[in-house]
């Protein structure tokens, strides 16, 4: 974060949370991908993350974000090399505060989120298509084959 200069000043200054209930990764079954649902305990939780707005050679205002991510906990390691910073609870009003920069503490934050608190399930492969907007995305299956 603090060595690239595309996230350098993002991270000095333009820092967010992204709001979710759980992530997809594909798992690697043999030469299938499974698609997983990993959640913090069934409740929201806070992606650490960085945005940006700038205008495009057309003069048009773009808004973008990105998603802060480090190595895999437990949960996710068999699924994937990364997963998404998770912030606890305590640390997001830290995170948001912009006139705190300490970027030692804020680096700090970046940890995979504690293992004990996740869990990883599979999921139907109709969550691979933004058409499919409904509870059958998240509903856990018996049988990924």
């Amino acid at each position: 974060m603090q060595e690239k200069p595309a996230f350098k000043n993002l991270f000095a200054r333009k820092r967010c949370i992204i709001p979710a209930d759980g992530f997809y990764e594909w798992k690697k079954v043999g030469k299938a991908k499974q698609p997983m649902r990993i959640m913090k305990s069934g409740e929201p939780f806070a992606f650490a993350g960085l945005f940006d707005s700038w205008t495009s050679p057309e003069g048009e205002k773009v808004h973008t974000c990105t998603i802060i991510t480090t190595q895999p906990n437990g949960v996710v390691s068999d699924i994937h090399d990364r997963m998404p910073v998770i912030l606890r609870e305590q640390d997001e009003h830290l995170w948001l505060n912009r006139d705190q920069f300490d970027a030692d503490l804020l680096q700090s934050l970046l940890i995979p989120y504690d293992e004990s608190k996740m869990r990883a399930y599979p999921v139907s492969a109709m969550v691979g298509s933004p058409k499919n907007d409904t509870h059958e995305c998240i509903k856990e299956i018996s049988d990924p084959a």
